[in-house]
């Protein structure tokens, strides 16, 4: 009797300690067009092999970028090395979206083909294994890594599903944080420290100059590969949000105690604050470097993030965005510049880009079967 499709985590793993030494890895970033080649090398079957859709998180910062390259550590690598001590044979990894060296991903999707064999009678195809088991499985392998990449949900698909080409939509988000003091060990690499104050108006009033349909040759880097710098920005925003690591005042608390049904932060005057702002009255602490804190206590940066959701983007898109709204909240440039460098139409025309470290591929989306 064949085993179950839905294999235990315990069992599986403990198969994998006997298997042989994993496949080095190469330095030739394979394309898609050589996908049907790669299958072949790896002798799969298409009829015997399940497509896994998978979404995974990772910090940047220690990663070379994600596609697979010669003797450095990156995001396709780790994934692949991480199934290949799963199921005992090497695999490919398609990755929806290249992230840069140093741009962290809170979901980017990828697929992978299993073809599952029964170590006990080689050759014998089995079932394939449950997404859950699946999700489980890799995960052991990639905390014994450095713990910074994560699978979060696996799906199965048919096997014409392709994670980039049927990408509907992806979102990215940028992390900036104002203020003179420098950054909480917490927060570096994590988001972009800009020691100016920034006009959160003034950077929304530019969003609505370069958020539509336009050509974005102005913010194109000069190693895109994309045919036509014609791209469509559903969204450009500029919000202002609590510090990623917020712990609540002693006000906060008091008054929660109060409100027994109240789970959440309480912050005052909201209705007269402009809108994607937040009270900073109860906040702990003062902002940008203020000088009423009690020993062993630092100030806060204010955090901004910028949100940008499109089908598809330029190479280097999104931090060349933010570099000119950057420029902009410290007062660098004026609405009539920002016209000027789109109209432009060349990438140097824009102030610098925004460095790697504030970037976070946020999102996939797509329609599921």
């Amino acid at each position: 009797m064949s085993e179950s499709p839905c294999k235990s985590l315990d069992s599986a793993v403990s198969e994998t300690l006997q298997r042989p030494s994993k496949v080095p890895r190469t330095q030739e970033d394979w394309s898609d067009e050589e996908e049907g080649e790669v299958a072949k090398s790896m002798r799969l079957n298409p009829s015997r092999v399940q497509r896994y859709l998978v979404a995974v998180e990772y910090i940047g910062t220690r990663f070379f970028g994600s596609q697979k390259q010669l003797n450095v550590r990156t995001v396709v690598g780790v994934l692949e090395d991480a199934f290949q001590k799963f199921i005992g044979q090497p695999v490919q990894i398609s990755l929806s979206s290249r992230t840069d060296a140093g741009v962290h991903a809170l979901s980017n999707v990828c697929h992978v083909d299993v073809e599952r064999i029964s170590k006990r009678k080689p050759g014998e195809v089995l079932p394939p294994h449950d997404p859950e088991v699946v999700k489980r499985a890799v995960n052991h392998f990639l905390q014994k890594n450095e713990g910074d990449i994560m699978v979060v949900d696996v799906r199965c698909v048919p096997t014409d599903f392709h994670a980039r080409f049927k990408a509907q939509e992806r979102m990215y988000f940028y992390r900036l944080s104002s203020g003179p003091e420098p950054l909480s060990t917490f927060e570096k690499d994590r988001s972009w420290h800009v020691q100016e104050k920034l006009d959160l108006v003034s950077m929304q009033e530019a969003c609505k100059i370069l958020v539509g349909h336009h050509d974005f040759s102005s913010f194109r880097a000069s190693g895109c590969q994309a045919k036509s710098p014609i791209r469509t920005l559903d969204e450009l925003s500029v919000s202002e949000v609590v510090p990623s690591l917020y712990f609540p005042s002693l006000t906060e608390r008091e008054q929660s105690s109060l409100k027994e049904d109240s789970c959440c932060i309480n912050l005052k005057n909201d209705d007269d604050l402009p809108v994607n702002t937040i009270s900073r009255s109860d906040m702990p602490g003062t902002f940008n470097g203020g000088n009423h804190l009690g020993f062993g206590m630092r100030s806060t940066h204010r955090c901004y993030v910028v949100t940008a959701r499109a089908c598809s983007f330029l190479y280097h898109q999104v931090r060349l965005l933010v570099g000119v709204l950057k420029s902009v909240g410290v007062g660098d440039i004026t609405m009539a510049d920002v016209r000027r460098i789109l109209d432009a139409k060349s990438v140097t025309a824009s102030p610098p880009m925004a460095p790697a470290c504030g970037l976070y591929l946020g999102h996939v989306k797509y329609d599921l079967p």
